[in-house]
C-alpha cells in the first residue's frame, strides 16, 4: 500500500477513536484494530495470495555483466578488473581524480558480498584487495554499499 493510502486509513481511524493517541501509536499494528481489519483482511489476503515473499524485478536486476567503460586509462582499468574479480560488484565506477597521473582514485563499489558488512569493514575488504595499489597511492575516496 502506498504511504500516502495507509495514512488515510490511519488517519480516518483516529478520528473515529474516543480517546486522542499519536497517529504513529494508532497505527503501529492493524490486529489490534477490529473495526480496520475486518475490513481490510480479506482483500488484504487475495492480494497477498497473488504475490510471492521475494518479488524479483527484471528491469531492476544487473542483466548484463559487468564491463568496464571504455574511457578508463590502463591504472583505471587494472582496479575495476581487480576490484571485479574479488568482489563480482553489481555497480563498480573507478575515477583517476589527480590528474591523470594515478596517485588518487575515486572508487563506488556495490556489491552482495559486503551485505551483513559494517561500512568500515567493506572498506578493509577493498583495502586488502588493493594493498599492493593503494602502497603506491596518494589517496583514494571509497563508496561502498550492499546490494
Amino acid at each position: 500500500m502506498a504511504p500516502s493510502r495507509a495514512i488515510l486509513r490511519c488517519t480516518r481511524f483516529v478520528q473515529l477513536r474516543s480517546t486522542p493517541r499519536l497517529l504513529s501509536t494508532a497505527c503501529t499494528t492493524r490486529s489490534q484494530h477490529a473495526p480496520l481489519a475486518k475490513r481490510s483482511s480479506a482483500s488484504s489476503r487475495s492480494r497477498l495470495s497473488h504475490h510471492p515473499a521475494t518479488v524479483t524485478r527484471p528491469y531492476s536486476q544487473n542483466a548484463t555483466p559487468l564491463e568496464p567503460p571504455d574511457h578508463l586509462s590502463e591504472g583505471e582499468l587494472h582496479v575495476f578488473r581487480k576490484i571485479k574479480a574479488e568482489l563480482d560488484p553489481v555497480k563498480l565506477e573507478v575515477q583517476d581524480i589527480s590528474g591523470g597521473c594515478g596517485s588518487m582514485y575515486a572508487l563506488e563499489i556495490e556489491s552482495a558480498k559486503f551485505n551483513g558488512l559494517t561500512v568500515i569493514k567493506q572498506h578493509k575488504l577493498v583495502n586488502s584487495i588493493l594493498a599492493d595499489e593503494i602502497k603506491s597511492w596518494h589517496g583514494v575516496q571509497l563508496r561502498t554499499r550492499p546490494t
